[in-house]
């Protein structure tokens, strides 16, 4: 008898991988679940281990083999010598009762035979539902023996999945903490490790801050409705109001006469030029006329980011100033988007211009994992955060603190 064990993610998969090796004659001796063993076992995938036996000539095959001759060659009539009647004399007839008696023992071999083979059926069974009773007795002495620490970092594990953030990166986080914890330390210290690490991964933010000398140029791209001109209106304000700086406004966004005419208004408020622009030349203009200001902010296009035509004349905008002037770039998306649109939207973006983050809408949402899900996929340094639509108000600097207390289940 050939006796394996073949591990795979799922039974059948391991039953397949025997039928492979071994031939369509195995026979499953016993299924299992493999726990998964270290410090982050939890995070592992989840897998099979199958037992399977090739019968040759089993044991089993064998005995009931023997029973069944031994019962067939029992019932087979015995050659008697043959009697030869004397001259006139009849040979003696087989009687009804010794037949009777041949019958009783062939019933009686037979039912013999039958709980042989059940008991023999039986066996593996009960040898089946010991094993599997001590290896629940087993797994429940692990579990006891799981540490505090353990079980905290699978709450906080669940608890930046419920935020949001992507498995990838909390498992990646997790791992760099479990490299420097050891057992049994006190959960604190493990998370005081896990807030400064996300910390640091999120980084110090980048604000806008003047040019070292003259005019700083700043364009402001992103997606339809993620609120580009309330934002650009919110950072004029603030410049013009309590930073006391020259500011002036252009907008490239000709395809929405509305949103011309908003960041007009609030330019007429500010008491700050605004001017239209069409062109690349217009933009060399407007440099000509406010180079003695510190700011000029650019409202652009809010089209789709698979636009590729109005991308590239976005692109040509905003390069067109490359030399001429200190130029920074914002890609402004809304916190409520999904994670899949927000990297295919960066991704787009990336195409035209290195940029800095904006996100807007915080207001809008209860998780704030894609804050750090964007930051660690683009690379790309956060700025501002937004979280309603009064302008000047509800604007601030990205602060990644609070950013990671709320991440890790902390309150307001």
């Amino acid at each position: 008898m050939i006796i394996k064990k073949f591990t795979a993610k799922t039974e059948n998969e391991a039953i397949a991988n025997a039928k492979k090796e071994l031939g369509d004659g195995v026979v499953v001796m016993n299924v299992k679940d493999v726990k998964a063993k270290g410090f982050f076992a939890f995070l592992k995938p989840h897998t099979v281990e199958v037992t399977v036996a090739l019968e040759e000539e089993s044991e089993k095959y064998t005995a009931a083999v023997s029973a069944i001759n031994n019962v067939i060659a029992s019932s087979q009539p015995q050659e008697t010598p043959a009697v030869t009647a004397a001259p006139g004399i009849a040979a003696p007839p087989v009687t009804e009762d010794k037949t009777r008696k041949e019958n009783s023992a062939i019933e009686e071999k037979l039912d013999s035979l039958q709980s042989l083979l059940e008991q023999q059926l039986q066996k593996p069974e009960e040898e089946k539902d010991e094993k599997e009773k001590k290896e629940k007795d087993e797994d429940e002495e692990k579990r006891e023996e799981e540490t505090e620490i353990d079980r905290f970092m699978k709450l906080l594990h669940d608890t930046m999945l419920d935020n949001e953030v992507d498995k990838k990166y909390a498992v990646e986080i997790l791992d760099e903490i479990g490299q420097i914890n050891k057992p049994n330390m006190p959960f604190d210290y493990a998370l005081a490790n896990i807030y400064q690490k996300m910390i640091l991964k999120f980084g110090k933010p980048e604000c806008i801050t003047p040019a070292d000398g003259g005019i700083k140029m700043i364009f402001f791209i992103g997606p339809t409705g993620v609120g580009k001109t309330t934002t650009i209106a919110k950072l004029a304000s603030i410049f013009r109001v309590d930073q006391k700086k020259k500011v002036a406004l252009l907008t490239a966004d000709t395809y929405r006469i509305a949103a011309a005419e908003q960041l007009r208004i609030y330019a007429n408020i500010l008491e700050v030029p605004f001017r239209i622009i069409y062109t690349v030349e217009e933009i060399g203009k407007a440099m000509e006329d406010f180079k003695d200001y510190d700011y000029i902010l650019v409202d652009t296009a809010g089209h789709s980011h698979q636009n590729t035509t109005q991308k590239e004349s976005m692109g040509n905008f905003i390069h067109s100033v490359d030399g001429k002037v200190d130029r920074e770039v914002y890609l402004v998306l809304s916190a409520t988007t999904k994670y899949r649109d927000l990297i295919s939207i960066a991704d787009s973006y990336k195409t035209i211009a290195d940029y800095k983050l904006i996100f807007t809408k915080l207001d809008e949402t209860t998780t704030l994992g894609n804050l750090l899900n964007l930051k660690l996929y683009t690379g790309a340094p956060l700025s501002y955060v937004t979280y309603g639509q009064n302008v000047p108000d509800d604007i601030e600097e990205f602060n990644p603190q609070s950013t990671v207390k709320k991440l890790l289940g902390g309150k307001n």
